[in-house]
């Protein structure tokens, strides 16, 4: 039987060289690179046609029949996720299910907080997080996210050497800046290099947020990621206009409205609290080094 998917973030679907790093202009002529200084922003990582093709993808993660499925175990999957083969008609592709809650090899997991990762990536219009839905799975609730195949990991670069192609380093560069703008927003303490996904054009994916949403003095008076890094400066140094402008709008009922259940009052206060020390850090980054080089 032929296996078909939907088109969303699956480079397999599309031609790499059809295909350049996304960016807010989806109408940049045919050939031309956005990530470059000429294409003027570039905040989104999925691709405009596979933006749009995410209710679908939510649709598909609800209603699909589950037909095939395997535990991930091991070092590097504590928390025990499955990977669930879904088909829907002619379209069958995998998905990515945990039920993980509570403490788990030293941290605090939650699978709601996938879900709610995934609804502030929407609501900032990143464009970074897989379709990610809530779904009950043999009897238990949990989070479904659509797997993006054809991808490899950050670790995976450095351990075959590989080397960011110059013309993609702007674009990734900003990626990186994003990134760092999202952890320190959902306080997510885990961002190692097995969460960072690479499309085969160089775009970055971001999966795993089960160890976000802190509240404690540790993510609420400090962030992950910035001049005061314990691991050296790790800066948000450009960021879209946009998201910022959201993130000066962003209040209490919004981020209720995004997230629903899947985060408590606390930590909706927490992500709030966050929000006032990444506005105090983008001043201090434009006063440093000027407007029009922080903000696209």
């Amino acid at each position: 039987m032929k296996r078909t998917l939907l088109p969303f973030g699956l480079a397999v679907l599309l031609s790499v060289g059809a295909i350049g790093l996304a960016c807010g202009n989806s109408g940049a002529p045919a050939g031309d690179d956005p990530s470059g200084p000429s294409g003027a922003i570039a905040p989104l990582q999925f691709l405009p046609d596979e933006l749009a093709q995410r209710g679908k993808c939510e649709e598909f993660l609800e209603k699909a029949e589950v037909v095939g499925k395997k535990q991930l175990t091991g070092s590097e999957a504590v928390t025990s996720p499955w990977v669930l083969t879904l088909k829907l008609g002619d379209v069958t592709h995998r998905s990515l299910w945990k039920d993980a809650q509570g403490r788990m090899g030293g941290f605090w997991e939650g699978w709601n907080y996938e879900i709610a990762a995934y609804r502030l990536d929407k609501l900032f219009g990143l464009g970074m997080v897989p379709p990610t839905i809530e779904r009950r799975f043999e009897g238990t609730r949990g989070s479904c996210q659509y797997w993006v195949d054809d991808c490899i990991s950050i670790k995976d670069k450095d351990a075959k050497r590989l080397k960011t192609p110059p013309i993609k380093v702007f674009g990734w560069n900003r990626a990186t800046y994003l990134q760092r703008f999202f952890d320190n927003l959902i306080a997510n303490e885990d961002r190692h290099k097995n969460q960072v996904l690479i499309t085969p054009d160089w775009r970055m994916i971001l999966i795993d947020h089960s160890r976000s949403f802190r509240t404690s003095g540790r993510f609420t008076k400090t962030l992950l990621y910035s001049a005061k890094s314990p691991d050296g400066p790790m800066l948000m140094s450009e960021l879209p206009r946009a998201v910022v402008e959201k993130l000066k709008a962003l209040d209490f009922a919004a981020v209720r409205a995004a997230v629903g259940e899947y985060l408590t009052d606390e930590e909706i206060r927490a992500v709030l609290v966050r929000r006032e020390l990444i506005l105090e850090e983008i001043d201090r980054l434009i006063q440093v080094n000027g407007e029009a080089k922080v903000l696209y």
